[in-house]
């Protein structure tokens, strides 16, 4: 029997699931599709009514059904949309909401779930495109230029960013979290002061607003690299911020500083906390000088909060340092299950496998063929590459405007631009893509394929996923690191100080120096010397880091990030 969509059984189940009463509209649903089982509508509601009463593989069955039927319906696709992002999965949600996003004015709703599917993965300029279309078929909310605003600014838009957050508060907005955007969107244009006032702005609407607490301190610490000024910032405007959370974001400054054992004598003293957030801090202030009472600190962190990501890894890195790789390739192992593309614990599964003397490890981190060095091109509109270097390292300076590095990062007595390179509209800067281009589908032949997580990915071209720039001063170098979310990671040497050379290490870049102390310590096993105008590529998994110098100049370097293009 044929039913229209219009069916008195349609109604009544809409009205019951209306009254809360699932179960019966369920059941009505049921006996419909039975009978009529190519009725969207029917399928649609089922899956509501499922939700409702918590089967959720039963709801996404039924909501999948419904849109099968009619791809474009809106109510089904957003609704499973919902679901699917809930659950993490990401790029189904983009898949099944395709068609229903084709539609001249699709549901706000559903462009909303696409924009958080799409920034899920990373891919900021797709989750831009829906954040745009949105303002422009939904323009009367604050919220909406809001939600624009904070997509270009993590897009790296930060004029943009700026001007579509002040769209917000001129539309009624009075939300903290805009005046925040706004703080990073005018720090990113190194208007320092007014970014600092936006901080203030955001912590009076909103006193206990730890992000905003944060940002603010870290601005003042890499303008003046005053411990002391940015701990000031912490003691006078976070009254109103937990305590738990105010001892954070003071550990990641001492950390910052290099002064972790102070930060451990000032912040913790050695107790114990109900808080597992603070047993997470205590662990990476001590992991540097106390490798036992870091993994002390671990394991309490785990019996307070079990089963949480942060807590895993932070406990992998107290067992590396407390030379117990076994038990932290078990749990590394059960996360990668979960992350297999994460190259972090990639490369920590890596420091496992080395100390226990595993063949896997020289595998892993075949220097001979993963680290590739050669010289870029000269882009079109100059004469020669020494030409390009001389006007890219003039443009790259007037970004460097702070004073220190970033809270969180690798580098050491230097500073990093705040802005992403590729969205910087200078000639020289954007150039600077086509001067690579050639070396980086040179180094992706040489790699070709295999079952490593580097060559499993190589479908034979890429896309660039951020770029920034690094200026090291004299004794400045960068601690051991990976890109986690990289896949192919790089340094190309814009200028170098005559200090670094071939007679010594100083400054070169270094390869399989963990991050992470170790017992015994695990030194650098491979060495590249920088050369102006070369470009060094390796896999993002591989620790790597640089020798420190001493002498005048500057180490000015770009980076940036790979990824598969069939990823994107």
């Amino acid at each position: 029997m044929q039913i229209s969509s219009g069916d008195a059984r349609l109604s009544k189940a809409s009205a019951l699931l209306h009254e809360g009463r699932a179960g019966e509209a369920g059941t009505l649903l049921a006996e419909l599709i039975r009978s009529s089982p190519d009725v969207a509508a029917a399928h649609y509601l089922l899956g509501v009514a499922h939700r409702v009463k918590g089967d959720l593989a039963a709801s996404t069955a039924s909501l999948r059904v419904a849109l099968k039927l009619t791809p474009g319906a809106q109510g089904a696709a957003l609704e499973l949309a919902r679901m699917l992002n809930a659950s993490r999965a990401h790029r189904e949600c983009i898949e099944v909401t395709e068609p229903a996003s084709r539609a001249d004015r699709p549901a706000e709703g559903l462009l909303v779930e696409r924009a958080r599917a799409f920034q899920a993965l990373g891919l900021q300029d797709k989750r831009l495109a829906e954040r745009e279309r949105i303002a422009l078929l939904y323009p009367m909310k604050p919220s909406v230029y809001h939600n624009l605003a904070a997509a270009l600014g993590d897009a790296g838009y930060p004029e943009r960013a700026e001007q579509s957050a002040r769209e917000a508060l001129a539309r009624g907005g009075t939300a903290p979290e805009t005046w925040l955007v706004l703080a990073r969107a005018l720090q990113s244009q190194q208007r320092l002061d007014e970014a600092e006032g936006a901080f203030r702005e955001t912590l009076l609407r909103r006193p206990g607003y730890a992000p905003a607490l944060r940002d603010w301190a870290q601005l003042v610490w890499m303008r003046t690299g005053e411990l002391e000024r940015a701990l000031a910032v912490l003691d006078t405007a976070g009254a109103a911020v937990p305590q738990h959370q105010l001892i954070a974001l003071k550990a990641r400054l001492f950390e910052a500083a290099d002064q972790a054992r102070l930060g451990y004598d000032t912040l913790i003293g050695g107790r114990g906390s109900d808080h597992a957030e603070l047993e997470l801090v205590s662990a990476s202030l001590a992991i540097g000088f106390d490798a036992e009472r870091a993994l002390s600190h671990a394991l309490r962190a785990e019996r307070l909060a079990p089963g949480a990501e942060p807590v895993q890894r932070q406990l992998i890195d107290a067992l590396l340092a407390a030379d117990r790789p076994e038990a932290a390739l078990s749990q590394i192992e059960a996360l990668l299950r979960l992350h297999p593309l994460d190259q972090r614990l990639i490369a920590s599964r890596w420091i496992s496998w080395r100390m226990l003397g595993d063949e896997r490890a020289a595998q892993l981190y075949d220097y001979e063929t993963m680290v590739v060095s050669q010289t870029i091109d000269a882009p079109p509109g100059w004469r020669d590459l020494d030409a390009y270097l001389s006007d890219l390292a003039e443009a790259l300076r007037e970004l460097h405007g702070f004073g220190t590095h970033p809270v969180d990062q690798s580098l050491r007595f230097g500073t990093q631009t705040g802005a992403n390179l590729l969205t910087i509209d200078h000639p020289v800067i954007r150039a600077f893509q086509a001067a690579i281009e050639r070396p980086i589908r040179e180094y992706l032949s040489l790699i070709g394929s295999g079952g490593d997580p580097l060559r499993s990915r190589n479908c034979g071209d890429y896309r660039i996923a951020g770029m920034w720039s690094v200026r090291l001063r004299s004794n400045g170098f960068h601690v051991g690191h990976v890109h986690p979310m990289g896949w192919i990671s790089s340094a190309c040497y814009i200028d170098l100080p005559d200090a670094i050379g071939a007679e010594t290490h100083k400054g070169w870049i270094h390869f399989g120096k963990p991050g992470i102390p170790t017992m015994p310590p695990l030194e650098a096993q491979y060495r590249v010397l920088p050369q102006r105008g070369s470009l060094v590529l390796f896999p993002s998994y591989m620790w790597h880091g640089t020798e420190a110098w001493a002498g005048g100049g500057t180490r000015l370097t770009i980076a940036f990030d790979l990824i598969p293009a069939i990823e994107a």
